[in-house]
């Protein structure tokens, strides 16, 4: 389970551009105006080989003399410091920014009387020191008493390593419960939707509970069954709500909350609501599924409250393809939790979901696969005239499944080719409801290596005595050409 960062600070400290710096792109609006960033943004990020996920929340305004009663602004910042105290709440380390430029201020003091009880680690980044003036004034926020000011520019990206290292350090070690289950399952939606049901549905069939387990996350249920044989973690979130229905920071939070349950989990059963049909955040909740590269199931459920004709079910299924047309392979089940119409359909499908993606297919029967298709569908390039090889495929790694194809010239095989190979794969070994990640990777051919080879001084003395060429253990044999 990845680490959840929050970047909290006052207006105009550097937040967004720390967090672009960090997640690789310009996502956050950055601005120099105060309060430019509203609500909250999540992204990826790692460091030293430990991936996390950042959040940059809105400035703080928190002490008395920045506000001002009966203004508009006084309901912004205040909806403002509910969202940053969720941001808070939910993660496992904070990183609190300060301007150097501006030294500290009340509302810095403010801050950091709130961070100072929440008992979480906290790095205070003494920001914009991008000379060596600011690096030495950031010793002014030592008064903070909260450890060691670290200087750094987010701008310039001085000093971030230093604090990188500190972060990584403080990140709490993984759960140890997770790894007693032999699969995990996360069941996510937006509310009332009926996970509560669905899960109270399958605990009431005739499966052991073992033990209830507190969750890692804040809304969660941790339950632990016996099934197939095998225990299940079932992991039930607290929903994702929709826009205007509550206020924006907890329904943002809510989002963290299942992406922290889709990256503990094998497999996500996402439910959707047959009444309302497919919406925007059911469709985003399936990307961060996408994205975690987690098996799932899309439940289609309270059907039972549809009136229904001949076209009624097809219909149905056309309109949620077309709106999960990202994930195609992930199969789709029409369920009712409350009456129980295919809910003992359901963890069948998610243990076989789960053990698609520990499924390996062996190296002699991918490069069969792989010769076929290339014969009945050359790889196509992204420039006209070039000529692709592809010489030979591998899995090496599952839990995702990643394949593995050496080109000659794997930049400019276009991407659409390897959607073609990733449909041959699934039409001969299926992989249910499972991402698979396809990579192509350059390599000479053997003609070429061996020409190589024979060029350098030393190889090519032993050219002249056949019992000592050395092998190119590089490659199977039987290379694929189009």
């Amino acid at each position: 389970m990845k680490p959840i960062v929050a970047l909290v600070g006052r207006p105009n400290v550097g937040k967004s551009t720390l967090f672009n710096r960090l997640v690789g792109e310009r996502r956050a609006i950055v601005e120099d105006l105060p309060g430019t960033t509203r609500d909250r943004l999540y992204g990826e990020s790692d460091w030293n080989g430990r991936a996390f996920i950042v959040v940059d929340t809105a400035g703080l305004l928190l002490a008395d003399d920045d506000l001002t009663e009966g203004t508009p602004q006084v309901e912004i910042a205040r909806r403002v410091r509910a969202q940053a105290e969720l941001a808070i709440a939910e993660a496992d380390a904070i990183l609190f920014l300060v301007d150097t430029r501006e030294g500290l201020t009340a509302n810095d003091a403010a801050i950091a009387e709130v961070l100072r009880q929440t008992r979480k680690p906290v790095i205070v980044v003494a920001n914009k020191a991008d000379n060596r003036e600011r690096t030495f004034d950031a010793v002014e926020f030592y008064a903070l008493n909260l450890g060691d000011p670290i200087p750094m520019s987010a701008y310039h990206g001085i000093g971030s390593g230093d604090v990188l290292d500190l972060l990584v350090a403080s990140f709490p070690e993984s759960d140890v419960e997770e790894q007693d289950a032999d699969v995990k399952i996360a069941i996510v939606g937006r509310p009332n939707v009926g996970k509560s049901s669905l899960l109270n549905r399958l605990l009431g069939t005739d499966r052991s509970v073992v033990s209830d387990v507190p969750g890692t996350t804040r809304d969660t249920i941790d339950t632990l069954i016996e099934a197939d044989g095998r225990s299940v973690l079932l992991i039930d979130t607290a929903g994702i709500r929709r826009r205007g229905k509550v206020e924006r920071g907890i329904e943002q939070y809510s989002v963290l909350r299942s992406l922290r349950a889709i990256e503990r989990s094998d497999v996500a059963l996402l439910l959707i609501d047959a009444a309302e049909g497919v919406t925007a955040q059911d469709t985003h909740v399936a990307g961060m599924v996408l994205d975690a590269l987690k098996g799932v199931a899309i439940l289609v459920n309270k059907w039972d409250l549809i009136v229904k004709d001949n076209e009624t079910f097809n219909a149905f299924t056309r309109h949620v393809r077309q709106a999960f047309h990202f994930i195609p392979y992930a199969p789709l089940l029409f369920i009712s939790a409350a009456s129980g119409q295919r809910v003992d359909q359901v963890l069948p499908l998610a243990l076989t979901i789960a053990d698609a993606r520990r499924q390996r297919v062996p190296t002699a029967d991918l490069n069969a696969m792989l010769r076929d298709a290339v014969y009945r569908h050359p790889p196509t390039a992204m420039k006209k005239g070039a000529h692709l090889r592809l010489y030979y495929a591998t899995q090496p790694q599952a839990e995702p499944p990643v394949f593995l194809f050496f080109a000659n010239d794997a930049e400019m095989i276009h991407w659409g080719y390897g959607r073609y190979l990733e449909n041959q794969i699934r039409e001969r070994y299926g992989f249910t409801g499972t991402p698979l990640k396809i990579v192509f990777r350059s390599r000479e051919s053997r003609e070429v290596h061996e020409e190589r080879r024979s060029r350098r001084p030393d190889r090519a003395r032993r050219a002249a005595a056949p019992s000592t060429v050395e092998a190119d253990d590089d490659a199977p044999d039987g290379e694929v050409e189009d």
